[in-house]
């Protein structure tokens, strides 16, 4: 133990938070209408699988004189869906 004050023997920058786990998918469909024209389908999705992602040490509140001392006040979006249609001509 080193005495009270004096700096440890701990990596500059040792711990690391959790990473980021971010799933994206996409389905799209065609359909030829006549010749010349066709619509097109997509129906995509951010954060598929719905994984809390925490920004590093700004999610967690510090202010110790706070109501949320040490709560989880800060993530990345949830999931996310959008769908479109397409008419080519």
């Amino acid at each position: 133990m080193n005495a009270l004050g004096t700096p440890g023997t701990a990596k500059r920058r040792f711990f690391y938070g959790p990473g980021a786990d971010n799933y994206l998918m996409a389905l799209a469909k065609s359909l030829a209408l006549t010749g010349s024209k066709s619509m097109l389908f997509r129906v995509e999705a951010f954060n598929v699988f719905n994984h809390a992602q925490f920004n590093g040490p700004s999610s967690v509140d510090g202010n110790i004189g706070g109501s949320t001392f040490g709560n989880v006040v800060n993530a990345a979006p949830p999931r996310i869906l959008q769908g479109a249609m397409k008419f080519n001509f």
